[in-house]
């Protein structure tokens, strides 16, 4: 089964997030840091893709990107960025830090959809 791991320090994204992905066949692991996902992202269970916000308390996402590229063991998976900034600004903060990607918020279910699927097969 194709994992992805949402992480959001908002609850409700990650609601809306986990629903839209699981719908859709995916296996859906949440954290809300980029501290706490450390366990899902090192885990046994290596995720094919990150959605990752931006804005967060203890750990900007933007850094986290920095980090988990960094690491040997993380740097090949895809990671986009998420957040409501403009996406102009997004972008250039997604590719300044090393993200593979970003999506605006709020989370719509066909644009992300379409967008985890340039990253990650729909399982179904």
């Amino acid at each position: 089964m194709r994992r992805i791991v949402v992480i959001d320090d908002c609850k409700l994204t990650l609601a809306i997030a986990r629903d839209i992905l699981e719908s859709a066949g995916y296996e859906v692991f949440t954290a809300e840091s980029g501290i706490d996902a450390n366990g899902i992202i090192y885990g046994s269970a290596r995720p094919d893709l990150i959605l990752l916000d931006v804005e967060m308390p203890m750990l900007r996402g933007d850094r986290k990107v920095q980090l988990l590229k960094r690491s040997e063991s993380s740097r090949d998976i895809p990671v986009v960025l998420i957040s409501h900034r403009p996406a102009a600004d997004l972008a250039e903060l997604a590719r300044a830090c090393g993200a593979d990607s970003y999506l605006v918020k709020p989370l719509r279910k066909d644009s992300l959809l379409e967008h985890v699927s340039r990253f990650v097969p729909a399982p179904h």
